[in-house]
């Protein structure tokens, strides 16, 4: 058995720098089946950096305070206090805070406590191409990302 208090589980923010509160539960706890991440999001504030899919797991949004928006393929979708958001693999989608208010909310993802980052997509315009289009992602060495465009095999590293 494994407890802990989510404020004294260290905050990890995303690469790309769209949130300043992110405390990653499933790691502090040691999960191996399943992710679980706590958000605190201040206006204009998102969950990840943009359009993006998990071709390996499905995703859960749980929002405990305030309202969320997600972008999806179908349209914009609000999630408000109290509700949950299912995406399955392969879905494109990208939540944030889109109000004065702060949004406190839970992401979770399955089968697997972490993602396979070759198994990430984000939907980004690619000059090549010039068309937006689905890019795999990597981390670099230096804790950036680099996008690479599924059709023409351009790469760039978003600023």
């Amino acid at each position: 058995m494994e407890k802990t208090a989510i404020d004294d589980v260290e905050i990890e923010v995303n690469p790309m720098d769209v949130h300043s509160v992110r405390r990653p539960i499933s790691d502090a706890l040691g999960f191996t089946d399943f992710a679980m991440n706590y958000f605190e999001l201040e206006p204009g504030e998102s969950f990840s950096g943009g359009m993006h899919t998990h071709h390996d797991q499905e995703e859960v949004f749980y929002v405990q305070e305030g309202t969320a928006t997600f972008d999806t393929e179908e349209g914009e979708v609000i999630v408000d206090e109290g509700e949950v958001i299912r995406f399955e693999p392969g879905d494109f989608q990208t939540g944030y805070n889109d109000t004065d208010e702060q949004v406190v909310g839970f992401a979770f993802g399955a089968p697997k406590s972490k993602h396979d980052w070759d198994q990430l997509e984000s939907l980004v315009y690619c000059q090549e191409c010039e068309e937006e289009i689905g890019h795999g992602l990597e981390l670099t060495d230096d804790g950036n990302f680099r996008l690479t465009c599924t059709e023409c095999g351009n790469t760039f590293v978003p600023p």
